[in-house]
């Protein structure tokens, strides 16, 4: 199978990957937005975990993994309800892992073990410790895969970040001592300069903070009401919002009047409707100078700043008012 990605470019890839991108629990992926809600209130904000998840094997490839660790990066997130990470506030996990913890679960009720054991592989053994592929996942703030991917992939489809510059980036990476570094300064901090977008100019956008609140509360009325179970969420987004849509109940219908593309909303730290304290995420990357890893804050004192100025928007959370539904 060739597989053609807008960042990467195109790979031939093994016969086991093939068959699992062609399988039900990946190709439902495609229906599952990256941003959760943010596509209800803007139409270009459309990434799916589908997208991620591929671009995230073939970085992990270019990178020189292992076909072992680009099944498990192919897989890392197919556990991920309809919605994304709204679910986490549906059932408050504030360390927006709920699909970590059904993980197995969702692999073990599919068939995807049985794909990997017709090609020998022990799917416990591979995918339930993550731990052990170093390129796919790190503790931030340092650079991985998954994180590197996120970041490039929404920053390039939103029009952030121009495709010379990604490609450019994804050049200067290199791997040492199984880390992912950079190879100069500048390449680390721009990519820092991305991250501070995506965190401050995606993730806590006023519109998108709107989004997730209002489709979190929605989620949650529709679970009290009986309309949706915990178990829809295995769904896709599509599915998720026809069963909301049919529902006659006056709440339901009243919150999905609120949730569309023509809403007005305006950070107002004084005047507030919504207040969202995102998970802090933050950035710094391993630069190779010298012939050691350093960090790109012990070498740029601009890369320094950018990452305190993420912290600290981070850390105060977004204020939102709505001006017009």
């Amino acid at each position: 199978m060739i597989v053609t990605d807008p960042l990467y470019g195109s790979f031939n890839v093994d016969k086991v990957l093939a068959n699992m991108i062609e399988s039900e629990p990946v190709q439902r992926l495609k229906g599952i937005h990256q941003g959760g809600a943010s596509y209800l209130v803007n139409r270009d904000w459309n990434v799916t975990r589908y997208e991620h998840s591929l671009g995230t094997m073939l970085l992990v490839k270019y990178l020189g993994g292992s076909l072992e660790e680009q099944i498990a990066a192919l897989l890392h997130d197919v556990s991920h309800t309809a919605f994304s990470h709204v679910i986490d506030a549906v059932f408050e996990h504030d360390q927006e892992d709920y699909h970590e913890k059904i993980y197995a679960q969702v692999i073990e009720k599919s068939d995807l073990p049985i794909i990997l054991s017709q090609h020998g592989y022990d799917y416990k053994e591979l995918l339930f410790d993550h731990g052990q592929w170093q390129l796919l996942e790190q503790p931030a703030p340092t650079l991985c895969a998954d994180r590197v991917d996120y970041t490039l992939r929404d920053m390039y489809t939103y029009g952030h970040v121009k495709k010379e510059d990604v490609t450019k980036f994804i050049a200067d990476l290199t791997v040492v001592e199984g880390e992912i570094a950079v190879k100069t300064v500048s390449s680390a901090e721009w990519f820092v300069s991305t991250y501070f977008k995506e965190v401050i100019g995606f993730f806590m956008h006023p519109l998108n903070v709107y989004g997730y609140e209002t489709l979190a509360v929605l989620l949650k009325t529709a679970l009290t009401a009986n309309i949706l179970t915990e178990d829809d969420f295995l769904d896709d987004d599509a599915r998720v919002m026809a069963k909301l849509t049919a529902s006659s109940n006056v709440d339901i219908q009243t919150q999905l009047s609120r949730l569309h593309r023509h809403v007005t909303v305006v950070e107002d730290g004084d005047d507030y409707t919504f207040y969202r304290k995102n998970k802090v995420r933050l950035i710094d990357p391993l630069v190779y100078t010298d012939g050691r890893l350093k960090p790109v804050s012990h070498l740029s004192e601009k890369a320094k700043s950018m990452i305190n100025q993420t912290k600290e928007k981070a850390l105060a959370g977004s204020y939102v008012k709505v001006i017009a539904y």
